[in-house]
């Protein structure tokens, strides 16, 4: 797990909390960024930012919950760790159906805050990289014209030229003809390679 440009959001109305918090992260090397309110998180926060949000669930004004439905609206993807008190189960039922990827009750220990961070942080490099993937699966097939995808999204599922070319109305010859130019304007080394592109492009479903 890679800490680089990845930020700890921590956003709880208790300054003891926060400043706890952004010790431990801190003297773990990843930057950490904390806010007394809902409101100030989300009046810097931006769906370009890396990492994870730890969130008071109880605060006043916009609670957690709250909070992340408004992350959510806004496109911001980070990760929620929520906070709750001891006890406070239907809160944290709460939580997890809002899309929280884990809860910690406090007092928090710095070992389950840091196992959180961690494996929240790379839950959020995997989302990136699989953005990222796909974007460049998505710019192989710029090239390709309707009917060279009609073919493709054909072929990466099993079909052969000869029911290719029956379902498009289309010659056999000429379902050989765009599969060797899909083939050339994607760089897929065979159809293995092709469907997968298919696959991380979203051209397939």
């Amino acid at each position: 797990m890679s800490s680089h440009n990845n930020t700890v959001f921590i956003v709880d109305d208790d300054p003891a909390v926060r400043d706890s918090l952004t010790l431990m992260i801190e003297q773990e090397n990843i930057a950490a960024e904390a806010f007394e309110s809902a409101e100030a998180f989300l009046a810097v926060c931006r769906p370009e930012c890396l990492g994870c949000a730890v969130i008071d669930v109880r605060m006043p004004g916009m609670d957690g919950i709250e909070l992340q439905m408004k992350m959510s609206e806004r496109g911001i993807l980070l990760p929620v760790i929520f906070l709750t008190g001891h006890g406070d189960i239907p809160m944290s039922v709460r939580a997890i159906k809002a899309g929280a990827v884990d809860f910690l009750t406090k007092p928090v220990t710095r070992e389950n805050l840091l196992k959180c961070v961690r494996s929240a942080i790379q839950s959020d490099e995997n989302r990136l990289a699989q953005v990222v993937m796909t974007q460049q699966s998505q710019s192989l097939l710029l090239d390709l014209t309707e009917r060279e995808r009609e073919v493709m999204a054909l072929a990466v599922v099993g079909h052969p030229n000869k029911e290719i070319a029956r379902r498009l109305g289309i010659s056999h010859r000429t379902v050989e003809i765009h599969k060797s130019k899909i083939m050339s304007k994607t760089g897929a080394v065979n159809l293995l390679d092709l469907a997968r592109i298919a696959q991380e492009s979203g051209l397939n479903g």
